[in-house]
């Protein structure tokens, strides 16, 4: 069978399957079993699959047809312009969490950049913290942006942490974040050892859990059969996470701090209630997405 005959095959059995993105899938886990590229695959029509590597692609196709993700499959999705590994110890990055750290990045300003225009003079070092770290995508993506910024990366899944940490390797940032299990913010609560007064932060980022249990039935069957619970559902209603991180936040925030959160459906109103409300924080945004959806919610530290 050649590249043609087995793309044009698998195309019909993921649409039959209603796979979302059929074609991309398909041609995403020929790529990976054969280690191309997708010039290579479309300026090689002819090219005789080896007996191997054809058991191998359409057995990824069978999982794909049965619901896993082709990210699970081929162990890679991009974020940030960076290839990210992930496996289902962690969220699938998506395209959409690039407007947390688009938002970091705008919020931070001229603290953002390494060197003082004005005189020349390194900028102070920052420190950030990304809460729920998952895959790394948005610490590694700050540490990319961020040479002077020192990242302390968040889980409460040790294997998501190991995900992380791989992902930091990957992309030559591991001297600058430190990965620690630790539910949300609370191992911060109490100094560190070695210091005698509270942790504090430049920028505190996170995409929380925030879809509400009963709503898992509604979810497509590749998230919620195989993304990890831990990360997905927030409580009952969703929104649990956003008032702990909140309240943590203004405790570890310095002074003009920005916290900056992913929103979920319909979460706007409601988290945007707990920072407008509350004296510890000014500057309250909400950034929509490409499609126009509340995204992203921000705030500086009063």
């Amino acid at each position: 069978m050649d590249i043609r005959a087995a793309l044009k095959e698998t195309i019909t059995r993921l649409r039959d399957a209603t796979v979302p993105s059929h074609t991309l899938a398909a041609e995403l886990l020929l790529m990976h079993s054969l280690g191309r590229d997708r010039t290579w695959l479309y300026t090689h029509p002819e090219a005789e699959l080896d007996p191997t590597v054809a058991e191998k692609y359409f057995a990824l196709v069978a999982r794909r047809a049965a619901g896993e993700p082709t990210q699970y499959l081929t162990g890679h999705q991009e974020f940030w312009g960076l290839d990210f590994e992930v496996t289902p110890a962690v969220l699938i990055p998506r395209p959409e969490t690039e407007h947390v750290v688009e938002v970091a990045l705008e919020r931070l300003g001229a603290r953002g950049i390494k060197i003082n225009l004005l005189n020349g003079a390194p900028s102070p070092q920052l420190r950030i913290a990304d809460v729920g770290t998952g895959s790394g995508c948005i610490a590694v993506a700050l540490a990319h942006e961020l040479p002077h910024a020192e990242i302390i990366a968040t889980d409460i899944s040790a294997a998501a942490l190991e995900v992380a940490k791989r992902n930091a390797a990957r992309h030559g940032v591991t001297d600058r974040i430190n990965f620690l299990q630790s539910d949300l913010l609370e191992s911060f609560h109490q100094p560190l050892a070695t210091s005698h007064s509270p942790l504090l932060f430049d920028l505190i980022a996170s995409n929380p859990p925030y879809i509400a249990r009963d709503e898992a039935a509604n979810l497509p069957r590749e998230v919620r059969d195989h993304e990890p619970d831990a990360a997905l559902f927030g409580g009952p209603t969703g929104a649990e996470f956003y008032a702990r991180i909140i309240r943590q936040s203004a405790e570890l925030l310095r002074p003009s701090g920005i916290l900056v959160l992913e929103l979920g459906h319909d979460s706007a109103a409601h988290v945007g209630a707990h920072l407008s409300t509350s004296s510890d924080w000014t500057d309250v945004r909400i950034t929509n997405d490409l499609a126009g959806i509340p995204r992203v919610i921000s705030a500086e530290r009063g």
